[in-house]
């Protein structure tokens, strides 16, 4: 007997390996897989703007990015001594507004140069509800705490994300006519949004999604996070102590399944090798300077030697 309903996710026909160029954006499923990714000495950018909940501003950062705009102070808002910007998370914001321009800028620029290279775009959508600044109009990314009488909050329908996005992925086919869009559905429940509301905000992004997987057969895939949080996974003991979040075990148990969907035999070996390394790199020597420790340091930088010149053309930096 088998006391939990299994999500068959199927091999894909997208092959993700350490030669694809991959950018992540959007809401904590793009976090969580891309620190993974970025362990495992894929090429990725995640998150240039920090993360983003709502399909607009995720449109609105690539489009950004696209057209290479800098930022400027003029881009910013200052609250509470604070200096933010509406487009990204707060970890840019800043007392300073210089720093914070120079947080935004240094990874706008990065973010910008690869972005037209780009050959996979992995796309989380969490929430469609939006905070549209009374201002300026615009759609905020984050709020940073700012009075909710300075914003018109409102839901976003299906067919304003499949237009907002249609014409996006028109303009990257143009770009790179192979890109390939992948998108999810944050598990996370929104429950300030309340029970319902956050019921019906989740339905509308994945029949947006669902439109989007319509109209772009061939540049378009959906990866069902969302369902294997919600019934594989339905136990409250898969999330964090705030009921709200997958767990560290949840989080590695999708990254399981995401790896069986779309990487190769091949690419699996290499991951597993670089693990070894990886685990190793991070071990701390209770005894440093013995010589134990030396041969150990030896051994590794070896073992390091070794895989670089097996795969030269992944960096074996350490990062993530």
């Amino acid at each position: 007997m088998d006391f939990r309903t299994i999500i068959d996710i199927p091999v894909s026909d997208i092959r993700i390996d350490h030669s694809t160029r991959m950018m992540l954006f959007g809401s904590c499923f793009s976090e969580n897989i891309g620190r993974k990714l970025l362990q495992s000495k894929f090429q990725v950018d995640v998150n240039p703007f920090g993360i983003l909940y709502n399909p607009f501003s995720v449109s609105a950062a690539m489009q950004r990015l696209l057209s290479a705009i800098p930022f400027s102070e003029a881009d910013l808002i200052c609250h509470n001594g604070i200096y933010h910007s509406l487009m990204h998370h707060g970890h840019f914001s800043d007392p300073d507004r210089a720093i914070c321009l120079q947080n935004i800028s240094a990874r706008f620029e990065s973010a910008a140069s690869r972005i037209r290279q780009t050959d996979l775009f992995l796309i989380t959508f969490g929430s469609a509800y939006v905070y549209q600044w009374k201002e300026s109009g615009e759609i905020a990314g984050n709020c940073h705490k700012l009075p909710a009488r300075l914003f018109h909050r409102f839901r976003l329908s299906v067919e304003e994300i499949t237009e907002e996005w249609g014409k996006l992925i028109t303009s990257l086919r143009e770009i790179h006519s192979d890109v390939q869009l992948l998108f999810t559905v944050s598990p996370v429940r929104h429950w300030k949004e309340g029970a319902h509301e956050n019921q019906v905000s989740k339905s509308v992004l994945h029949l947006a999604i669902d439109n989007l997987l319509q109209l772009f057969p061939e540049n378009v895939r959906y990866f069902p996070a969302y369902e294997v949080m919600m019934d594989e996974l339905r136990d409250y003991r898969f999330y964090e102590d705030d009921m709200m979040h997958p767990s560290p075990f949840a989080i590695d148990y999708i990254w399981h399944l995401f790896g069986n969907t779309f990487f190769s035999a091949e690419t699996s070996k290499i991951m597993r090798e670089w693990e070894q390394i990886r685990k190793t790199m991070e071990h701390r020597p209770l005894y440093p300077g013995t010589e134990a420790h030396d041969a150990f340091v030896k051994n590794t930088r070896r073992k390091l030697e070794v895989f670089r010149r097996k795969y030269p053309e992944i960096s074996v930096e350490v990062d993530g």
